[in-house]
């Protein structure tokens, strides 16, 4: 009796310790084959310009969610990738769970387990509380902000806050089975050359690598128990040697690998098969860009192939204004209409941009039945 309760310490320490460890192939792989093929969007309501103006209390709009998850319903999507902020915890941190639950019963009505998304890069790096400004006429993403913002991610004083937020929320959620996954960051090593950059710190990428590790190691002593990620964005993947360093943290830290490519089918592809050398479930965590000939046509039946989850960017068009193009910055479309949308499914009133699509969306995933009439 006296050897075992000596033991006991040694043995719950090593529990936790594999708790908090990255996961191994063989148990990420077994997680993965008991999903079915993954299919959806990244998604914010038509209403929210962005992350804060989707999740606080003044704007939090339950019924609208429940119509537009709705919509992905009917197209047999069965995730979402939606964007948190660690603003809202400082705000609020028990409202905020409230009305993550909230969403989560929404979703879970639609048989749709989303990814939430706990920091992000891209953007302004000037994220504040309170009501949103306007969407900026004919820009795209004019009003989306970043988390950490730039002050909070020069100020190391301010990580025992985000090492809250995060061991928080995750420590709230990371076992609630209506979540599939946590992406801990999105395009961590992205400039915002074309709109914000000049307003970046100088040595952004070096703060961020020294805190997407901890990120990691935060929401992991939380104790989560679905999967941590981070998507490769740009450059070479194709061999070890050509890794950045924040791709080399990505793939090394993350349970299941994730990427974004906005390209052609033929690159698509090409970029699957660099990854597969970690034998790892891959998670397409951003696709579709229809001025870029990234199309729902070209791209899913690879996805499909492949047992790659695809969300491609962008839902129902709203304050977001993604169905305008990124050059949007440079020559705003306020005199004009693009001749393609570059991103988006639904107009605002729930009726398809363009019907084959939806249809064909349908068709993929095997969805049967009518869709909702529009509103």
């Amino acid at each position: 009796m006296r050897k075992l309760l000596f033991l006991l310490p040694v043995l719950l320490n090593a529990a936790a310790l594999a708790q908090s460890a990255r996961w191994t192939e063989a148990k990420a792989n077994q997680w993965y084959q008991k999903e079915p093929w993954l299919v959806g969007s990244n998604y914010i309501p038509a209403s929210a310009i962005n992350e804060l103006e989707m999740w606080q209390a003044e704007t939090f709009n339950p019924k609208q969610i429940d119509t537009e998850l709705g919509l992905a319903e009917s197209l047999g999507m069965n995730t979402m990738r939606v964007f948190l902020h660690d603003l809202l915890w400082q705000q609020d941190a028990a409202g905020f769970k409230e009305r993550i639950n909230q969403f989560l019963t929404i979703a879970a009505k639609h048989k749709i387990k989303p990814t939430f998304v706990l920091f992000d890069s891209c953007w302004d790096p000037f994220p504040a509380l309170g009501t949103q400004h306007a969407p900026t006429p004919g820009v795209h993403n004019s009003g989306w902000v970043q988390s950490p913002g730039a002050r909070a991610l020069a100020e190391p004083a301010q990580y025992p806050r985000l090492e809250a937020y995060v061991k928080g929320l995750v420590g709230a959620f990371g076992h609630d089975k209506r979540i599939l996954a946590w992406d801990v960051w999105n395009e961590p090593d992205n400039g915002n050359g074309s709109s914000y950059g000049k307003s970046d710190p100088e040595n952004k990428t070096e703060l961020m690598l020294g805190l997407l590790p901890k990120v990691y190691d935060w929401a992991r002593a939380a104790g989560v128990r679905q999967p941590l990620t981070s998507g490769v964005w740009k450059g070479d993947w194709s061999s070890d040697d050509k890794l950045s360093p924040t791709e080399k943290i990505q793939l090394e830290l993350s349970d299941v690998i994730s990427f974004h490519n906005y390209d052609e089918p033929s690159e698509f592809e090409k970029r699957i098969e660099w990854l597969e050398r970690y034998h790892r479930p891959i998670l397409c965590t951003e696709y579709m860009a229809r001025g870029h000939k990234s199309f729902f046509q070209g791209t899913l039946p690879i996805a499909k192939k492949y047992k790659v989850a695809a969300y491609n960017w962008g839902f129902v068009a709203g304050k977001t204004q993604t169905n305008l193009p990124w050059d949007s910055w440079q020559h705003p479309y306020t005199d004009r209409e693009p001749a393609i949308w570059f991103h988006e499914i639904f107009k605002g009133d729930g009726t398809p941009y363009r019907p084959e699509e939806v249809e064909f969306i349908r068709e993929i995933t095997g969805k049967r039945g009518r869709l909702p009439k529009a509103a």
